[in-house]
């Protein structure tokens, strides 16, 4: 396979490791904006490597979960690859064997760093060798555990990622570290992509707005700060579709507020037709889960509701609803910073819209900051239970219906 449209930068990325002032490093370090080409030429190059400077040995590929690696990296990778390297894939076991038709073949495992529990998973292994795709997502004892495990003669480190937060330890100790850490770090930008096109580039660069824009498509490591949404007039109607696919969303409390959104999908963009909103503390009572379902349903009326999505703590609410059989329910998708950087872009793109009468969930939008004070990307714990609650069903449902939108490296 030929690359006839690399940047120097994406060139260097894949092949550094055979250049002389570079091959006694320990690894490479790229970091920059999405869709700059960067997971593309840094796992080709890793592939190369490996297949070029070792026989029979092991190596892992680690991405945020293993489901976001195949989509992202393994789904691509015979396209990417050179067509002499066979690759074969076992999936129960969750690894590769890569074959170059002259009797070498190495393998190469699959793991997902989702939380600090996935450490485990790398325990007890040897490796050549390492590439871990979006590392600045993943949880620090994973990381030093991959990295612990790569003891063969002549190993090396492949970490690429886009940017997070200035204090975020990866960046601190390794990006800022590169040289002190012998590392070749790339800071790559979307010009670095030579095959995007000016109309693509400029649709990316829509998609975002405050800090995300700062990150995905300027490639900073920058602070989250103000308001968490871009929101404004162009995101507020007044008109209701008048069909489409109803849903709703919730974020139970009892002191705490109780909101629920009543959203309809209409092929092109969900509207959030109405909403109910209780704050027990305020009114000083609490209300009953029984209390809460028949809100539910005075919300949904005689909308044939495809799916309610509940705050995933709500046990006890979500077996009040299975047990009265009207709803299908399910526990929504809660990782905080991705739903919140998926429900910005949407609204961004047009595909979220509230109606004007949903007046709590306009009042929280506009309320709705992040802590300062925090060394990590975190919202001020206020005014957010329809800020969660839209985004438990931009995560849970609404992602999954505009899958156009998602972004990577």
């Amino acid at each position: 396979m030929q690359y006839r449209s690399l940047s120097d930068r994406q060139r260097l990325a894949m092949l550094w490791w055979n250049q002389p002032r570079f091959m006694e490093l320990d690894g490479i370090i790229c970091d920059g904006s999405i869709r700059s080409g960067k997971t593309v030429a840094m796992t080709v190059g890793f592939i190369l490597w490996a297949m070029c400077r070792f026989r029979g040995q092991t190596f892992g590929i680690c991405g945020k979960t293993i489901e976001s690696l195949r989509r992202n990296v393994i789904t691509h990778l015979r396209d990417w690859v050179p067509p002499d390297l066979r690759i074969s894939e076992r999936r129960a076991d969750n690894k590769l064997l890569i074959s170059d038709g002259c009797g070498n073949t190495n393998t190469f495992y699959l793991f997902g760093g989702r939380d600090e529990s996935s450490y485990t998973l790398v325990q007890g292994i040897t490796l050549a060798g390492a590439l871990l795709d979006e590392v600045a997502l993943m949880p620090r004892s994973f990381v030093e555990q991959v990295m612990g495990r790569c003891s063969v003669q002549g190993s090396k480190l492949w970490f690429n990622c886009n940017p997070e937060g200035p204090e975020h330890w990866f960046y601190q100790e390794w990006v800022k570290e590169a040289k002190k850490q012998h590392m070749l770090r790339l800071h790559f930008t979307m010009a670095d992509n030579l095959s995007l096109s000016d109309e693509i580039r400029t649709r990316y660069e829509r998609m975002f707005s405050g800090v995300f824009y700062r990150r995905y498509i300027l490639g900073e490591w920058c602070v989250a700060n103000g308001l968490v949404y871009d929101f404004g007039e162009a995101n507020l109607t007044d008109g209701i579709p008048d069909r489409g696919e109803y849903y709703i969303s919730v974020d139970y409390g009892t002191l705490n507020p109780f909101s629920a959104g009543l959203w309809c999908w209409d092929g092109h963009k969900a509207v959030r037709i109405r909403e109910y909103y209780y704050a027990g503390r305020k009114e000083r009572r609490q209300k009953t889960d029984e209390e809460y379902y028949q809100a539910l349903e005075q919300l949904a009326g005689g909308l044939p509701v495809r799916r309610v999505v509940v705050d995933p703590s709500a046990a006890s609410f979500l077996e009040t609803i299975r047990r009265h059989g009207r709803f299908p329910v399910r526990k929504a998708e809660n990782d905080v910073l991705p739903g919140i950087c998926l429900t910005a872009t949407l609204l961004k793109a047009g595909k979220v819209l509230i109606h004007r009468s949903c007046t709590d969930a306009i009042r929280e939008f506009k309320l709705y900051c992040w802590d300062e004070k925090s060394s990590t990307d975190r919202p001020v714990k206020e005014n957010d239970h329809a800020m969660d609650e839209i985004r438990y069903f931009c995560a849970t449902i609404l992602g999954r219906l505009t899958r156009g939108l998602e972004h990577g490296g």
